[in-house]
This record gives C-alpha cells, sequence and structure tokens, in this order.
C-alpha cells in the first residue's frame, strides 16, 4: 500500500518567461497570481487535497523567485507586524501547509527528460508523479494511481478530453466533412494528453539522453507496452494563452474552481 504523503510529486516549473503578465521583467509561468497566490500554490494544494505532501520543483527560469517565495512562505501566508525601529517582525496567525518542497535549479534550457533526471537523487521510493506547473485540474490522483498499480506497467498516463473553442472534426478518408449524431456529442474517440504522469523509478534509465517526455519518452515507453493510460472525464486545462488564465482566474473569482473541489481535505 503506498503512503501518498511521502509519494514524490515532481512539477515542472523551467522554461523561459510567461508572456500572460505585461511585467517587463518577466516572471515563470508558475509564479503567476492566481486569486493572490501563485499558480504552483493551486497546483499544489489540488496534489495536497488528495493526501500528497512532499514536492519536488523543477526550476529554470528565475528559480530563485520560487526558492525566496517558499522561503518565506509562512510570511505570505501570514499578517505581520514590522518594527522598523529595531528591524524585528512578529508574525501573527501563522498559516503554513503541512508540506515539504525541494526546489531545484534544474537549468534554463533543459529538456522535460533532463529536469526529471536531475532529480533522481530526492526521490527515496519507486513511484513518483510528474506534472507540468501551469496544468489545473480536478484529476482523482489516487484514481490515477490505482491505474498504474493495476497495470504493472513502468508508467501511465493521464488523459483528458479535448476543450476550448476548437473542436475535433469528423472527415472521412476522402477528405469529406460528415457530421453525425455521435460527432455531436462528447464521444470517446478523442483525448490528449493531460500532463500528470506516475513513473517507476526504471524510467530514469531511459532519460539519460536529452529526452523529451511526450516526444521522446512516452513513444519510447508506448513501444515497449510500458505505458497505460488512465482517462480523466472531468476538468482540466493548460495555462497557455492569456484567454485560458482569465478563465480559470473567473472560476477561481466565482468560488467554482474545479481543481479546488476534489480530494479528501
Amino acid at each position: 500500500m503506498l503512503n501518498l504523503s511521502e509519494l514524490k510529486v515532481v512539477i515542472l516549473a523551467g522554461g523561459a518567461q510567461s508572456t500572460l503578465n505585461d511585467a517587463r521583467e518577466g516572471i515563470p509561468k508558475p509564479m503567476l497570481d492566481l486569486g493572490g497566490r501563485p499558480l504552483l500554490w493551486h497546483i499544489m494544494k489540488q496534489f495536497s487535497r488528495h493526501g500528497f505532501k512532499e514536492f519536488i520543483v523543477c526550476g529554470g527560469y528565475h528559480v530563485d523567485m520560487i526558492k525566496e517565495y517558499f522561503q518565506d512562505f509562512y510570511i505570505y501566508e501570514s499578517d505581520i507586524t514590522v518594527n522598523l525601529a529595531d528591524n524585528t517582525v512578529e508574525v501573527h496567525k501563522n498559516k503554513t501547509e503541512d508540506w515539504k518542497v525541494t526546489v531545484v535549479d534544474t537549468g534554463l534550457f533543459s529538456s522535460t527528460g533532463q529536469r526529471v533526471s536531475m532529480i533522481e537523487k530526492y526521490v527515496e521510493g519507486d513511484t513518483f508523479l510528474v506534472t507540468y506547473g501551469d496544468c489545473l485540474s480536478d484529476i482523482d490522483f489516487t484514481a490515477l494511481l490505482e491505474c498504474h498499480r493495476k497495470s504493472g506497467k513502468d508508467a501511465a498516463m493521464a488523459m483528458a478530453k479535448p476543450t476550448g473553442r476548437s473542436r475535433l472534426l469528423p472527415i472521412n478518408r476522402d477528405g469529406i466533412l460528415k457530421y453525425t449524431a455521435d460527432d455531436m456529442t462528447d464521444n470517446d474517440t478523442a483525448w490528449i494528453n493531460a500532463d500528470c504522469f506516475v513513473f517507476e523509478r526504471a524510467v530514469f534509465r531511459l532519460l539519460q539522453g536529452n529526452y523529451n517526455l511526450e516526444q521522446q519518452l512516452l513513444p519510447m515507453l508506448s513501444a515497449r507496452n510500458g505505458l497505460a493510460v488512465y482517462r480523466h472525464y472531468g476538468y482540466w486545462a493548460a495555462i497557455e494563452t492569456k484567454r485560458d488564465f482569465a478563465a480559470a482566474e473567473s472560476l477561481w473569482n466565482a468560488g467554482i474552481a474545479p481543481w479546488m473541489q476534489s480530494g479528501s481535505t
């Protein structure tokens, strides 16, 4: 039986600066402010509600901002009184999370596979999860883990239904577009990568090169029949555009953010 509180959740938070805000200097996308807290906090809170307590953040661009945020986390989450005369700080109603967070500088230009390979020494157990620092969802992570455990494979990936204004169109082999009753409904034929994975420690042996998780590791695992699939029918969104961010912000402001509705706590 896996102890969720001891399982490591690896969050890929490197890459270039976010283009979703207008600041000249720019910030890492996972540090975008959503409802008064970084997007990264929302992702971690989502996992925490399912019982996960240990996180490894793979930083890159301005990783110092991520380190400073967690170093001073109790101050960000609490009211404080600063006595300027003697330079002392009094913390009122100290609020915090029961998380253990390891922030690792995995470089500016590393591939996703390289970032995961760099944190191997921080993963003590055989099983760990990997996700991205710009994805929100109400995925049932315990169900994802159970799917992985029952499969007996080296990895499992969550898949979600396509979202947004774009939709898959039913075009036949002759290039003719034909709508049917099934095509007009949410059928079970189209799925996309939900950027959340469960890996066994064995995958570290496959990440010695300049691997990209989606373009190289996953196809390799699939070819070896080592990749299970978990279908998620609920909410999932990658925050890639200002429209995506505005939609997530609207859900949060309305008090109906799906990623805060799931879980057991």
